[in-house]
């Protein structure tokens, strides 16, 4: 595609990431978790339509989120499992279509930890809580220890099956950001206390899994800017993050922010305009010269020229825009442009707006978006609905 004048020509750019790869523009689906999985961790033709469809309109990169590698504990029972049990046709289907017109597939290689699906798990997190909400046990020191050569395993398999790269989740309340958190990582050991130390399991993920890939595949990270709880994650704490990932062989840094833990509110869920971390990106852009994604709460084309021409950040990640329209980035990269109109919810109960996001996802994976007219509660109920069919098939495949 022939790159257009300024100022498109500052998300239509390509971005070379210290690894070697490059990317063809500087827009992202970030790695929401689409719930499209058959609830035997395999893909399905919904989900394997669905990121062919934003491969073809336009993104430079999208990433799977939430994809597992220790089946034991899922964020959800829509999640992908990629493991040596994995269905490697199907995944191989999945990655061939993500590809389509040069763009990049990642998985986000997740571990929900304290937070794993409580019908389908027994959760574990590095330090055992009993709140309102939230009952999890501790992690023991020898399961920490495993935890690099599960990860490491999962990124090999990843890039067997097509990936192209991965991303490590350790941001929005999951088990690598619970061990940075304060809120979760009660620990008196050598993965608790200073913020080196809670960021100690991190950096050993980092070095497994470059070690298993090679050093010309890429591997990114998605961290917290804060947890935006009192007591979580500060974002004094996150830049020293930043600073430590920046002795590591990490390629591209996802800033993002929040988290699950009871009582918090999710930031895309607030009525307030985005970007959200943007002052964030442009502290860690002045500590590292990792490039930096930057994820939540861009609405409109303008923000996203605005955060890459300003040095804020190298890649936009977008994710509710891209459900409300696939193709928004080729549409962006025409004079014309034009902006997703973003639906206004009364207020409803929670997770309820997740859930009418995640249910247009698979209207846009069986192609019938423009057909899609469900209510915010109709929404919300099918999800439940579907989510607890789902819940029996994973019992019933991974914990018989």
């Amino acid at each position: 595609m022939e790159q257009l004048s300024d100022p498109f020509h500052d998300i239509q750019s390509s971005l070379e990431l210290p690894c070697g790869a490059s990317l063809k523009n500087r827009l992202a689906k970030s790695p929401m978790s689409d719930s499209l999985a058959d609830g035997e961790g395999n893909p399905t033709k919904p989900q394997i339509r669905l990121y062919e469809r934003w491969a073809r309109g336009g993104v430079g990169l999208s990433l799977v989120g939430e994809v597992q590698g220790d089946a034991c504990y899922p964020e959800k029972p829509g999640n992908l499992v990629v493991a040596e049990t994995s269905n490697e046709e199907l995944l191989l289907s999945l990655t061939r279509a993500g590809l389509n017109e040069g763009s990049h597939l990642w998985a986000q290689l997740g571990h929900a930890g304290a937070l794993s699906h409580p019908p389908i798990s027994q959760p574990k997190g590095p330090s055992a809580l009993d709140i309102e909400g939230l009952q999890c046990s501790a992690l023991t020191v020898d399961e920490i220890k495993a935890l690099p050569e599960i990860y490491a395993r999962t990124a090999l398999k990843a890039k067997l099956v097509g990936f192209s790269g991965v991303q490590i989740h350790a941001g929005h309340g999951f088990l690598l950001s619970q061990f940075l958190s304060p809120l979760f990582n009660h620990r008196k050991d050598g993965y608790g206390g200073s913020i080196e130390a809670r960021c100690h399991v991190v950096l050993e993920i980092i070095t497994a899994v470059r070690r298993a890939i090679g050093p010309s595949y890429p591997v990114g990270i998605r961290i917290n800017s804060t947890d935006k709880l009192d007591g979580g994650l500060t974002q004094g704490d996150a830049l020293e993050v930043v600073r430590l990932l920046d002795r590591s062989s990490i390629d591209l840094i996802d800033i993002s922010g929040g988290t699950y833990f009871p009582g918090a509110k999710a930031s895309s869920d607030s009525a307030s305009g985005g970007p959200y971390f943007l002052d964030f990106a442009k502290r860690a852009k002045e500590v590292s010269p990792i490039p930096i994604m930057l994820t939540g709460g861009f609405k409109n084309r303008q923000q996203a020229i605005a955060a890459i021409s300003s040095g804020a950040a190298d890649v936009i990640g977008l994710g509710r825009a891209l459900a409300l329209d696939p193709d928004l980035p080729s549409k962006w990269f025409t004079e014309d442009g034009g902006d997703p109109v973003f639906p206004e919810f009364e207020s409803t109960i929670p997770g309820a707006i997740t859930s009418w996001y995640t249910m247009r996802l698979t209207a846009i994976g069986e192609d019938r978006e423009n057909a899609f007219d469900l209510d915010i509660r109709s929404a919300h109920l099918e999800y439940e609905n579907r989510d607890a069919q789902r819940c029996i098939k994973w019992n019933k495949r991974f914990r018989s």
